[in-house]
Formats: C-alpha cells, structure tokens, sequence
C-alpha cells in the first residue's frame, strides 16, 4: 500500500508529525512495536510525573500539621501508587488511539525497517512481513536507557528506569546511578516515601550537572537536607550482586577514596542512547555519527524522501523538543518553509521536588560567550505567595547581556517553576528587553512574580529584597 507519508515511531515526535501530516492533506500510516506514544506517554514524562504527585502527595500530608490540619499518620501503598501511574498513561495512550482515528492516520502494529526505493517492511508480532511505500519516510524511532558497561541492566537488581516505574514492592534502599533528570526525579520519588536512597553522579557539580552552577548547588543542599545521600565527583567502580544485598563500590575522582554502599536495587539512570540499529539505515547509505542520524536544518538525511526527528538525531532528548521537530519536517515536506528551530531557546525542566526549570546560556556559558552580563536573583523566600503556600525553597536567577539588554539565560528552582519558564522563552523569541521585563506588569500574589523581581534585581531596581 503507498502513502504520502509512513513515521516509523509513534511517540511526541511520530504521531505529532502524523497530525500535523494529516491536517496539511497527507496520507499517512504511523508504525509502533509497542504501544501509542512511545516512551513519553508510556514510560516516561506522563507516568514518572503521576508517580511524582503520588509522592508529593504524601509528603504533603505529612506536613499537614504545617498547614493547621491534623490528620493521622499516613501509609504508603506502593502498590497502588504503581497502579494509579500505569493508569495514567494507559489513558493517555488511549488518547493517541482516539487522535489517530479523529485525523485518519493509519497506525501499523510491527517493528518497521527502511528498504531502498522509499519503503518500509514491517514485521508483526507473529513474524509477518509487510512493505508499504510513501514518498515521504519519517524515522521517529526515539531512545532506549543507556546501558553502562560496567553497570549492566538486569531488570531486577539493576533496573533503568522502567522497572523504577512498576516495581512489586517498595526497596528499602536504592542506589541512582546518574543525578540528571530521570535520576533526580526518581530519587525524589523513592526518598519521600520512606526508601533509603543515595545518588552517584560523576560530574563534580552534584545534582543535575548540566544546569547553571547555582540550580545545581542548591538542588544538591536541598536533597541532603531532605535525607539523600549525594557523591559527587563520584564513579561506579564494580557493582556485586550475587548475594541477597547489593554492594556497589564507588570512587571519589578528586580524593581517590573508595565507598561501599549496601542497597537492595540500583537504578541506572545515566541518560539515553538512540534507537537506531537494524532498522535499514546503513543499506540506505544514511549517515550516523556516534547512533545519531545526520540530518540538515529541516531534519533530511543523506538518503532523498527520508528524514529523521527526535531523540534519534542530535539535540536536547526531550519530548517538545521531537514534536517541534516533527511539525517542522512535516512543514516543510508540504512546502510551508518553516523557521528553522532555534535549539539555542529550547526549555528544559526536572519535575523533582522542587522543580528545575531553565532555557538559554548558563552564567558560566555566557561568560565563556564574551558577554558583559547582568544577573538577578530573586529567592522564593521573598516571594508572598511561595511563604502563603510554604514552598519558599529556590528562587529565579535572569542573566542579561549588559549591553542590549537581551535576556541571555533563566535559570529556576522552586514550586511550578516548570509552568513559569515558557515566559522566558517568550521573552528570547520576542527579543524583549530587561526594561521592557520590569515594566510588564506581573499579578499579585503569584509566583511568576519573582521573574519580573529577579530583572528588577539584575537592574538594582528590586523592591522585596
């Protein structure tokens, strides 16, 4: 069967570009092997965020009395938590079935693979293959955990981060292997709700090592405060799990110092490597560089008719990021001449507790740019209504650059952060000014507040610090 256009991968990237395909006059057929939008609503940003409000939840009620409520002390039914998680996303997924029948999208259950001469042979579950041809060949194929070499992923006492999510039974202690996104986010999850959890990272930052320096160092106080162990500077050396307790064995790189720690799983949680093997590249003569697929500002790889989204291209892995590509692709396939996605202004945010919310340069990266800055600060302490809502951890950081006033970087750590960054991506595209910023007149009592605050800061015109 031939179609304007076949996506193999249905996840933020795939069935956004299916849509969007679709409302622009293409037939299309979207391939999974596994279940409509692919790790993101399955196994990623949908159910690790129910398991996050699960745990905030809980911890919420164990502060009640900090509320003027009383209330008996309450219990944890891990079981339950996992359930109400997988439920969430199976009613997302079930979502994406319904948005594909409303745009008439084809969805073809298999694992695809790309042929010469435009095609895709697709094989289902009982060995059957089926070749479909398109004039158009979108690879969404997205990004599995990485596999350490030294920290092999068994699924049970070494797991990534889908076993985290459907666990039997609660670990009394876990070590996370990797203190990015996924490793900060889970070992919020699991310490709030009483598991003993330690966190390894290699980079010498601490906790989320590629944010600006400041997020980093006060995530990192932060979570030693709320009881998690934090080695920094710190590498996974061996990892021994022939007896009933687990004995990882790490090292300190700047003192030499080896540490045991005993736990009962480890979570490998050191990024993502992209799904890209075996499914025809190299017979198509396509270009990849270290797993990534080659492609050009409009995501065309070295093949005609063929193109590439997502986590399988280089970029920031993240769910938006796909879909932006995505509809970008697709735009251009229909003759749109779309802008180019400027990845200089790409939002990213860690949905721990509190949450990490960031777009731009970081200060050390402005700096290392050339730019002569001005930076604000303004704490969530100072905030009305982060105190009225006792959440006064964090604050706003803005950089400038001191000479037009453009806003260079923002960098967030506090309650809602997450919803507060898209101002500032705004804010970049539209080129607005840190005067114009002060000037914008921002309600009260919010916590959006301190954005406007911290370039009041940066322009020592601040007026609740």
């Amino acid at each position: 069967m031939a179609y304007d256009l076949i996506i193999v991968g249905s996840g933020p990237g795939g069935y956004v570009a299916a849509i969007r395909a679709s409302q622009l006059g293409m037939k299309v057929a979207v391939v999974e092997r596994e279940n409509l939008g692919g790790i993101c609503l399955n196994w990623g940003c949908i159910p690790t965020k129910a398991l996050i409000k699960s745990a905030q939840v809980f911890e919420y009620i164990e502060h009640a009395g900090d509320y003027g409520i009383k209330v008996s002390k309450p219990e944890m039914d891990f079981p339950a938590m996992i359930k109400r998680s997988r439920g969430v996303a199976d009613g997302m997924s079930k979502g994406v079935n319904f948005l594909m029948r409303k745009n008439k999208i084809e969805v073809i259950n298999g694992t695809g693979k790309l042929l010469r001469g435009k095609k895709v042979e697709v094989t289902d579950a009982d060995g059957k293959a089926t070749t479909y041809s398109a004039e158009h060949i979108i690879v969404a194929t997205g990004a599995r955990a990485r596999a350490l070499p030294n920290l092999p992923i068994d699924g049970e006492k070494v797991i990534g981060y889908r076993q985290a999510m459907t666990l039997a039974k609660q670990p009394k202690r876990m070590v996370v292997v990797g203190a990015g996104a996924i490793g900060t986010e889970f070992a919020y999850v699991y310490s709030s709700i009483g598991t003993e959890v330690t966190v390894v990272e290699f980079a010498p930052e601490g906790l989320v090592p590629r944010e600006d320096a400041d997020i980093s160092k006060e995530l990192t106080k932060l979570y030693k405060k709320k009881g998690i162990n934090v080695l920094a500077n710190t590498a996974v050396e061996t990892i021994d799990t022939s007896g009933k307790v687990i004995k990882v064995t790490a090292k300190n790189r700047k003192t030499g110092k080896d540490v045991t720690i005993e736990c009962d799983v480890v979570l490998s949680a050191a990024g993502v490597a992209p799904n890209t093997e075996n499914i025809g590249l190299e017979d198509l003569g396509i270009k990849v560089e270290r797993g990534l697929i080659e492609v050009d500002a409009m995501y065309r790889t070295s093949a005609p008719g063929v193109y590439a989204i997502g986590d399988v291209v280089s970029g920031p892995a993240l769910a938006h990021v796909a879909s932006a590509e995505g509809i970008t692709c697709v735009e251009n396939i229909a003759g749109l001449k779309p802008e180019a996605i400027d990845y200089n202004n790409i939002p990213g945010c860690t949905y721990c507790i509190p949450e990490i919310a960031s777009v731009g340069y970081t200060e050390k990266a402005a700096k290392e740019a050339g730019y002569e800055l001005k930076v604000g600060k303004f704490p969530f302490s100072a905030s009305g209504k982060a105190s009225a809502a006792g959440v006064k951890e964090g604050f706003v950081k803005l950089i400038f650059d001191a000479k037009y006033g453009e806003l260079l970087g923002a960098h967030m750590i506090g309650a809602n952060v997450t919803e507060m960054i898209a101002e500032a991506v705004a804010i970049r595209k539209l080129e607005t000014t840190g005067h114009e910023l002060i000037k914008t007149i921002h309600p009260h009592p919010t916590m959006s507040e301190a954005v406007m605050e911290a370039a009041a800061a940066a322009y020592d015109e601040v007026i609740h610090l």
